[in-house]
């Protein structure tokens, strides 16, 4: 999965739109103002060079589960500039299966949508 392909299916989650808060190289997708996912050109941790080119996605995690991936999937990191416990940065460099991938970034939107009121859960859930 590259680049484009996260970002259209993280836009087409409901009520997801994308935002720029930390210039115009990150974009950070939201569900009704709550962050899901950032998606950005990575860093190389021994540089300020990019990455070769790689995207790196942050996607909020069960902390139990954020561990095992981390443990399965070399390209899978504790969250780069984001809480260690409850996010994940995925390097987007073909090692993790799309399909992973895909459930990774709807368990990341679940996630977020589980700690809203009720009021906006429903909302979403309809579209769902």
């Amino acid at each position: 999965m590259d680049q484009k392909q996260a970002r259209e299916y993280l836009l087409n989650k409901p009520f997801t739109v994308e935002t720029f808060p930390f210039g115009d190289g990150v974009s950070v997708f939201k569900v009704k103002h709550k962050m899901f996912a950032t998606l950005a050109l990575g860093k190389d941790n021994e540089s300020d060079d990019t990455d070769n080119g790689i995207c790196w996605m942050n996607l909020k995690c069960d902390p139990q589960e954020a561990i095992m991936l981390r443990d399965i999937f070399p390209s899978v990191i504790p969250g780069y500039h984001m809480s260690k416990v409850h996010w994940n940065t995925v390097k987007l460099d073909g090692s993790v299966p799309e399909g992973e991938i895909q459930r990774m970034m709807d368990n990341s939107f679940n996630l977020v949508v589980s700690n809203m009121i009720t009021k906006d859960q429903e909302s979403i859930l309809l579209h769902l």
